[in-house]
């Protein structure tokens, strides 16, 4: 990808970030997964993000991001989560019936940051592997192998 610029700052930082739904619940099968797809899409766009990839399982997204220095890990997750979560209650009240608390997502989240040993190769293989529910058949020695 390379460098990228803002007014004050030149970076090349990418993230990988995880979170998973409420309780874990496996409600981003079929239009879910695809509505929520597409509202982290749009707001990436609106700040000015990068996502380099953006895969779901049933019960949890894997999205692959840059975004500039100015933003902190925990606002970018934050904001994700907020508005998407938000976005998914107020065009889906049927959800109110599985998330009686009018949150959508778990409060933590993983992150990590592209280094020399896990490089974006790496993490774009490993966000790719759990297209289509692939995640379910990926067992411990194999993530390790991917890194």
């Amino acid at each position: 990808m390379g460098f990228k610029r803002t007014r004050h700052a030149v970076y090349d930082a990418s993230y990988h970030l995880v979170w998973c739904t409420k309780y874990r619940k496996p409600i981003l099968k079929y239009k879910l997964g695809k509505v929520c797809r597409a509202i982290f899409y749009k707001i990436s766009r609106d700040n000015d993000w990068d996502v380099i990839e953006l895969e779901m399982g049933v019960d949890h997204v894997h999205i692959f991001i840059s975004f500039p220095p100015k933003y902190s890990i925990s606002k970018v997750v934050g904001i994700l989560k907020s508005k998407s979560g938000a976005k998914i209650f107020r065009e889906n009240p049927w959800i109110r019936n599985f998330y009686w608390g009018h949150e959508f997502w778990e409060d933590g989240y993983f992150a990590r940051t592209v280094g020399d040993n896990v490089t974006k190769e790496i993490i774009s293989k490993y966000v790719r592997r759990h297209k289509d529910g692939k995640d379910v058949e990926i067992s411990s020695e194999e993530q390790l192998e991917l890194f």
